[in-house]
């Protein structure tokens, strides 16, 4: 199984690679104040899956701080159920019941 991932990696890789060596030409993207930036597409294509990636990253922040501060909230929650559950089987009459049939009756 490690082999065909590794496989499909590099076959993704060299398709990647032939596309970027068959995109060389420059592309002028242009912007604000007849601004002009004139690059290969393949590096307008990079810099734009770069920035995607780190917005996309930056959005889902937000969430992974929420889930990660209830999961300790609920994991507190949890630790003091099961400390109060313990201290009731402790002091429970149960246990007494079961030491009741030591006691000598007169």
């Amino acid at each position: 199984m490690v082999y065909i991932k590794w496989l499909v990696r590099i076959l993704i890789f060299i398709l990647l690679l032939g596309f970027a060596v068959k995109n060389l030409e420059p592309v002028t993207l242009y912007y604000f104040l007849d601004t002009q930036w004139r690059e290969p597409l393949v590096v307008f294509l990079l810099a734009f899956l770069v920035v995607g990636v780190v917005i996309g990253l930056l959005a889902a922040m937000s969430t992974l701080f929420r889930q990660r501060r209830e999961i300790q909230i609920l994991r507190r929650e949890l630790r003091r159920q099961d400390k109060a559950a313990s201290d009731a089987m402790a002091s429970s009459p149960i246990a007494d019941i079961a030491t009741a049939g030591h006691v000598d009756v007169v």
